[in-house]
């Protein structure tokens, strides 16, 4: 699978399976754009005339336009989009869920996607090619209490992808997702209730409920993204993916 030459924009690149994502492109030749709120944790890539950080907030319009023009101009036909950037919500009863809270996971976790998606668009449109790979969660395949609100975000990114995978196709353009399993990254321990035993809800309830035994390593979430930005993956689009272990089943 060659990368060469080609352009990816990762949203939430500095988080665990970002930094894993911005890794395994940057090794396979690509050109990354790794974008996020706070890009300080990517200054070990400055150094890399591929990588290019854009530091800046994906919920405003001219944030999102400015991402894909620094992108256009710096390296040229934009190939992908990698949309992880994410919240997650801590377990809480829907009574106890305030329309603020509520708003602000459906804005990161579908706005923000909606927003970058539109903005490829029309950059992939005029090229008559690209991909584009947003991350759900395995948890609107298998609910757990207390998520209500962040699985309501999933289940709209899933319906969102496929419905754009339709429309996009005309213009050879894949849109696929990939849902993730309980993975190892810090936001892990933000899905446990306020005052729950974070390292304990990790071995007992996370790592328990994957049939292989083990959580999801943001490598293997990495790779998979990898192969849906592939040639080889040209004929894929309108995919949902699971990539955790079994956890769907």
């Amino acid at each position: 699978m060659s990368y060469e030459g080609k352009t990816f924009i990762i949203t939430g690149a500095s988080g665990g399976m970002g930094k894993a994502t911005v890794d395994l492109l940057l090794e396979a030749g690509a050109n990354v754009v790794g974008c996020d709120l706070n890009v300080g944790k990517l200054r070990e890539y400055e150094q890399n005339a591929r990588f290019l950080a854009v530091e800046g907030n994906l919920l405003e319009e001219v944030t999102v336009k400015r991402v894909f023009k620094e992108a256009s101009e710096h390296f040229g036909e934009i190939s992908g989009l990698v949309n992880i950037a994410g919240i997650a919500q801590p377990a809480t009863p829907i009574e106890e869920v305030s329309l603020e809270d509520f708003h602000k996971i459906v804005d990161i976790n579908l706005t923000m996607s909606f927003l970058t998606c539109r903005e490829a668009a029309k950059y992939m449109k005029k090229q008559k090619s690209g991909k584009i790979v947003n991350i759900g969660s395995v948890s609107k395949t298998r609910p757990r209490p207390g998520l209500q609100s962040y699985i309501a975000s999933k289940g709209a990114i899933e319906s969102f992808t496929k419905a754009l995978a339709l429309e996009l196709a005309d213009h050879q353009i894949n849109v696929n997702i990939l849902h993730p399993g309980p993975a190892d990254t810090s936001m892990l321990g933000k899905f446990t209730k306020a005052d729950g035993d974070v390292d304990e809800a990790r071995k007992e309830i996370f790592e328990k409920s994957v049939p292989l035994g083990r959580l999801i390593q943001p490598n293997d979430i990495a790779n998979s993204i990898k192969f849906l930005l592939s040639d080889e993956a040209s004929m894929i689009t309108g995919t949902v993916l699971h990539v955790d272990g079994g956890r769907n089943l």
